[in-house]
């Protein structure tokens, strides 16, 4: 993707999801800096391992998905996030995207998908960025 392997960090409450992202993630040539199960501990760990690049669930317990997007993106404006959903309902999408997610994955999409929303939206991201 770029000459310097982006960190990423992983958010995601379904364990074999979550073992699912961080393969395809890491034969993408990124480093899985972290993982977490629930939005309270995803906002603790995006601060304190300050990945490149947030892969995260809408439904989570604790703290949802959308509250951990705007409490990040309150004190990280350019914080890329890419949010995961099995259900992208277009009410929800458009609150995400509002509230500054990068782009979605949804979770049934095949694996050379995912990696192509990924590179895109990552390419883009640091495009803008420049």
């Amino acid at each position: 993707m770029t000459k310097k392997k982006p960190r990423v960090l992983i958010v995601e409450d379904e364990d074999h999801v979550r073992r699912f992202l961080k393969s395809v993630i890491e034969s993408m040539n990124c480093e899985v800096v972290g993982e977490a199960r629930n939005g309270k501990d995803a906002v603790a760990q995006y601060f304190s391992l300050k990945p490149h690049m947030l892969l995260l669930d809408i439904n989570m317990p604790v703290k949802s998905g959308k509250k951990v997007l705007a409490e990040i993106r309150e004190k990280r404006p350019n914080a890329f996030i890419i949010m995961i959903t099995s259900l992208a309902d277009k009410e929800t999408v458009e609150d995400c995207m509002r509230l500054g997610a990068s782009g979605f994955i949804r979770k049934d999409l095949p694996i050379d998908e995912i990696k192509n929303v990924v590179r895109k939206t990552w390419q883009a991201y640091l495009e803008a960025m420049q």
